[in-house]
């Protein structure tokens, strides 16, 4: 994009989803410079990431949270139901481009069986300076059995043209009760009233579209409020609505249960537009959890984070020194 588009594109986001455009600006405070954001998962498939340059995405239906999507799509629904709040949300957007409301809400409602059934996500979580060798207790608590586990630090880029092309959206988690997500509704059609200018300037088709991605935000990244200490960020995927010729597909099996995933090449060797998401140059470091393992894991990391191209490997693996039992 150029700086005008982004510049247009910040602000629309600003507009229809101010909680994200929030914790974007909170979690990128340098701007344009990446910032870090941290993986955990089983050794076996930090291992693979590593050996492949593959992240898995799956499907939301295979989450740990068993109402992925469908908390969102409550709280959005409760409001929309709302005659009063659904007239002023439609009247705000009639004065910017007449019929726009309707005809966004209208191709929601055609795509939502295949939101709940078909969108696919990788989940990672904002990573503190103060996590740096240790990570964050209450991630390294959620793995179920005895699972060696790691935490993989990444430094991700705001914008990236290779993520365009991938067609992934990288989004915050908003852990909202249904009031409060009333209440950021009710901001947004504040925001349309104030930005009516900007928006009857914007090609209507744009803003179609902003609406749009506002409702699947909406379902995709709300959580119930009790997960807020995840502090997750999604990479979604929608294979259906926005396929790319980037993203690898197969049939794998995980705990039992045979399903599609998806995978992201963080591999500039599929595409030069990938550069910026090369895994080698987007590694941080990898923390291995509480193991009576760290030694032996310390050293197969190292050689597969070599091997993946990582300079200094040595020196960017670190295990925890939480004392809890593996």
């Amino acid at each position: 994009m150029t700086e005008e588009q982004m510049q247009a594109t910040m602000r629309l986001e600003g507009i229809f989803m101010p909680h994200a455009r929030q914790q974007r600006d909170s979690a990128y405070r340098n701007g344009a410079k990446p910032t870090r954001f941290v993986h955990y998962t089983s050794a076996e498939a930090a291992l693979s990431i590593i050996k492949s340059k593959r992240v898995w995405m799956r499907n939301t239906n295979c989450m740990a949270d068993y109402r992925e999507v469908q908390h969102g799509f409550d709280s959005l629904n409760s409001f929309f139901l709302d005659t009063a709040k659904r007239d002023s949300f439609v009247q705000a957007l009639e004065a910017c481009a007449p019929g726009s409301a309707q005809e966004a809400i209208n191709l929601f409602n055609s795509w939502l069986p295949d939101i709940r059934l078909n969108t696919y996500i990788a989940s990672l979580s904002e990573h503190d300076d103060s996590e740096d060798q240790h990570g964050r207790l209450s991630m390294w608590r959620g793995f179920r059995g005895n699972v060696a586990r790691v935490a993989i630090v990444l430094k991700i880029p705001p914008f990236s043209g290779g993520a365009a092309a991938l067609n992934v959206i990288f989004s915050p988690v908003a852990y909202l009760n249904e009031v409060a997500v009333h209440g950021v509704l009710d901001s947004v059609i504040q925001n349309i009233c104030n930005s009516a200018d900007f928006l009857r300037s914007t090609e209507r088709q744009t803003l179609i579209n902003f609406i749009f991605l506002m409702l699947v935000a909406g379902v995709a990244c709300l959580k119930h409020e009790g997960f807020h200490e995840e502090r997750e960020w999604r990479a979604i995927y929608s294979p259906n609505r926005s396929p790319s010729p980037l993203m690898e597909t197969s049939t794998e099996i995980v705990e039992g249960v045979p399903q599609i995933v998806h995978k992201v090449p963080l591999d500039a060797t599929v595409s030069q537009v990938l550069s910026e998401l090369d895994f080698a140059s987007m590694f941080d470091r990898l923390i291995i959890g509480p193991s009576p393992y760290p030694w032996v894991m310390h050293t197969a990391f190292v050689q597969a984070l070599t091997a993946a191209g990582v300079s200094n490997a040595q020196e960017r693996v670190w295990a925890s020194g939480i004392p809890i039992r593996a």
